[in-house]
């Protein structure tokens, strides 16, 4: 039986997408070794599903449905530059989401709810935290420089958009990073 790796996220507008671009460049022109997240791949990502049953993608498709339509559209603001586990040492560099973020983690909450009953996904044991994963630090070793950088770039901000939808998501790991595809994109329901 086929699988797929499957994620929901947000698509980013491509005025924010250009945004974060170019902080990427300045941070590379530190000279630390990161894994960039390519730009056609950026996005909220707001549940990892797995490996998915290509059998059940279709029934996870029509509950993000179900859930999104009953959220309405919201503004959200991308800002503030950070780290995982922490800027000292970050493994993982972000960027955050100011505006929107309860709404984005309502939503969250109601689709984890949902997909959960349908079975085979568990629940996360942290709570969910709205952020763009900008790239991976490889090696243990964080340049001085990309550190004063994230440091500088601390209350950077990319600008907003407003959320019409979640996308369905398949993640196929390449040589060269992964590449996503739209299974579906569901809409959230219209303001009024």
């Amino acid at each position: 039986m086929a699988r797929m790796r499957t994620f929901v996220g947000v698509a980013l507008d491509d005025s924010i997408r250009r945004k974060i671009v170019a902080l990427q460049l300045e941070f590379a022109n530190t000279g630390a070794r990161v894994k960039w997240v390519e730009p056609e791949n950026l996005h909220v990502t707001m549940l990892f599903l797995g490996e998915v049953d290509a059998r059940e993608v279709l029934q996870v498709c029509k509950t993000v449905g179900r859930v999104a339509a009953n959220v309405p559209t919201f503004p959200m603001a991308v800002a503030g530059v950070g780290g995982f586990p922490n800027l000292r040492r970050p493994r993982t560099l972000w960027i955050g989401v100011e505006e929107g973020a309860a709404e984005l983690v309502r939503l969250h909450d109601e689709m984890e709810l949902e997909l959960r009953k349908l079975g085979g996904y568990r629940r996360e044991d942290r709570q969910f935290t709205p952020h763009i994963t900008l790239g991976r630090v490889k090696g243990d070793d964080v340049v001085p420089e990309l550190r004063d950088a994230l440091t500088r770039q601390r209350d950077w901000s990319g600008g907003s958009m407003i959320v019409h939808d979640v996308h369905v998501m398949s993640s196929e790991l390449a040589a060269d990073g992964p590449v996503y595809t739209v299974l579906s994109r569901e809409k959230l329901q219209a303001a009024k």
